[in-house]
């Protein structure tokens, strides 16, 4: 029997985010769905944008079990379904993500970041959000072939719907998760990217709050796993 893995993709990007994870996948084990979350993609008008409602569009779109994949916001998303369900996640990938930002000023302030760049958002093309999206220092050294991947899914966003995700679901507007992570006992891999320090030291802390985590770093990748180093998200998948 087919094994389905559930993919969900990070903030601006759509479900095509993992086609070059889908295509390395085992097609004789796995069977794979990527949803475009709320306010992004086509799912773009969706509303309300919540963690609530990404829940429950997961949830309906899966097999009473599955394989739970998660990037950055995905990965945030992820830790809400397998904690609403978690009789139905047999395993957890989390890639280069985070439980949420504990102190409480410096989620406003992310908060207030957030809603700055949704300002922006609300009155920008999308070539001009991806083009301030793709210019954070979190995601310096992307090689060019990557990039290229990643700027032509950014595309197939909608700029006042990626305003909207960002005052749903940004990371200024979630609950953080820690202190519910011994919650999951099912098999987690936490996957980062060795010059992604930031998200090293968030997957150092996910893998030691999660009862059954292991941490991989994969070497010389950076942030965006999904596109720059797609087999060691598939590995990672294989793993569990």
């Amino acid at each position: 029997m087919l094994t389905t893995v559930v993919l969900l993709h990070g903030f601006a990007g759509t479900g095509r985010a993992w086609d070059q994870v889908m295509a390395r996948l085992d097609r004789e084990r796995y069977t794979a769905v990527a949803p475009d979350l709320r306010g992004h993609g086509g799912a773009r008008d969706q509303r309300p944008v919540s963690f609530a409602g990404c829940v429950q569009d997961v949830l309906a779109a899966a097999p009473a079990r599955f394989v739970l994949c998660g990037y950055s916001l995905g990965g945030r998303i992820a830790l809400h379904v397998a904690l609403a369900a978690p009789e139905r996640v047999e395993a957890l990938v989390l890639v280069a993500t985070t439980a949420g930002i504990e102190d409480t000023g410096a989620r406003a302030a992310r908060r207030a970041d957030d809603e700055a760049l949704a300002v922006f958002a609300d009155t920008a093309t999308i070539e001009q959000f991806a083009d301030r999206w793709a210019a954070q220092p979190l995601f310096a050294g992307t090689p060019p072939d990557a990039a290229r991947i990643w700027r032509e899914d950014l595309l197939r966003n909608d700029p006042h719907a990626l305003a909207a995700a960002l005052r749903g679901f940004g990371s200024g507007s979630m609950a953080p998760l820690w202190e519910r992570l011994g919650e999951l006992t099912m098999p987690v891999t936490v996957l980062v990217g060795e010059r992604d320090a930031k998200f090293v030291a968030l997957g150092e802390r996910l893998a030691g709050a999660l009862p059954e985590a292991e941490l991989v770093v994969v070497p010389g990748a950076g942030h965006g796993l999904p596109r720059e180093a797609p087999q060691a998200v598939v590995d990672a998948i294989a793993r569990r």
